[in-house]
């Protein structure tokens, strides 16, 4: 188990390798990628049961689908950290032939990634038929999905969230980003998502929320309580709030950097506010 010293020293490295990438290409999502940088550190280096080498069926170990696909970036940087390849390929981040597109694809094996993602709404019911095929195979690890707060607009997850808790899925841990913001603006003003929290108990499902989803030590305490829901004829939901932009200051709190990349001024500008702790690629 690493401590939370550790984990926020991995979490500046992560936003340092985010804003790199993106710099490097004048492409890409940093806004998404920065606010989900602790929960992503939290869950692979702390809190899933992985193993070691890298295999596509997950059998015997807890397995993580992204449905946010656009926040690639702090999903490679998470995989290169926790060895499942090596870091200095994150240099090739959105590059013809790279393994590291845009939006993570499956066909060209990389280590870590088990859907290609992105075509937002899909990574829920993916995650639903994987928790399923765990309890008919009789494999007692857990399914972890992250999905960003705009994808819930979107039909299919509603049947996905019905379907779980129709089934009792219960062996699911799925993560909504609640950041506010989507490409168009906020999602209050694009379209209103209500209450989730009564929404997802009313479909079935045990709700935790995660006040602040930037905050390692409660994100360690909610997964932990999540695990805790786990095996009890439920799905289980958490509803972690966080700032887009988190951890440089000039991109927090506003839609504007879902996919824009900082110029060679703004660059410096969010690495020095993001001191190097482990080494850069």
């Amino acid at each position: 188990m690493i401590d939370s010293e550790i984990l926020k020293k991995i979490t500046v490295q992560t936003r340092r390798d985010i804003l790199r990438m993106v710099h490097k290409v004048n492409s890409g999502h940093p806004g998404g990628s920065l606010g989900c940088t602790e929960f992503l550190v939290t869950l692979f280096n702390s809190e899933m049961n992985r193993n070691k080498t890298f295999s596509m069926d997950g059998k015997d170990e807890d397995i993580f689908f992204l449905s946010n696909g656009h926040i690639s970036p702090v999903f490679y940087s998470v995989l290169a950290r926790c060895g499942y390849f090596e870091i200095n390929e994150l240099n090739t981040f959105r590059l013809i032939n790279s393994r590291l597109q845009g939006h993570p694809t499956t066909h060209e094996g990389l280590p870590g990634v088990r859907i290609a993602s992105g075509s937002l709404g899909q990574g829920l019911s993916v995650a639903v038929g994987a928790s399923l095929s765990k309890k008919l195979n009789g494999d007692k690890n857990l399914v972890y999905c992250l999905m960003g707060d705009g994808e819930l607009q979107e039909g299919q997850n509603w049947e996905a969230i019905m379907f779980a808790s129709s089934n009792k899925i219960d062996n699911i841990i799925a993560t909504i980003d609640l950041n506010g913001q989507q490409i168009d603006g906020s999602t209050e003003d694009v379209l209103n998502l209500g209450d989730l929290k009564n929404k997802f108990s009313a479909f079935g499902w045990e709700v935790i929320e995660c006040d602040n989803g930037n905050d390692i030590d409660e994100i360690k305490d909610k997964l932990k309580l999540a695990k805790s829901k786990c095996f009890n004829q439920k799905p289980v939901c958490i509803l972690l709030k966080t700032v887009m932009g988190n951890g440089v200051d000039f991109m927090m709190h506003t839609h504007e950097w879902h996919g824009k990349a900082p110029n060679d001024d703004q660059l410096e500008i969010a690495l020095s506010q993001n001191e190097e702790t482990l080494g850069d690629y």
